[in-house]
């Protein structure tokens, strides 16, 4: 009676073994996932501040060339 509660429970323990096991793995595999997920959202924030730096030039431009047009606009109605 005894040698089958000893089976019984150490079949329970081989159990929890392969299930600890099984979700160290989990773990690993989410940890490298939220890794490249950090890489990326770094590298669109990244990303995000090039092109916000880009806009604010190409704004920039444009208003010069506002400017410039409006400049002549004006020279031509003197005329």
């Amino acid at each position: 009676m005894s040698f089958e509660v000893f089976e019984k429970l150490e079949a329970k323990v081989q159990q929890a073994i392969d299930t600890i096991t099984l979700l160290q793995m989990e773990i690993e595999e989410l940890k490298e996932q939220n890794n490249a997920l950090r890489n990326e959202a770094q590298q669109a924030a990244g990303n995000q501040d090039s092109l916000v730096r880009e806009n604010q030039q190409l704004k920039e431009e444009q208003h010069l060339w506002q400017d410039r047009l409006r400049a002549l606009l004006g020279k031509m109605e003197e005329v």
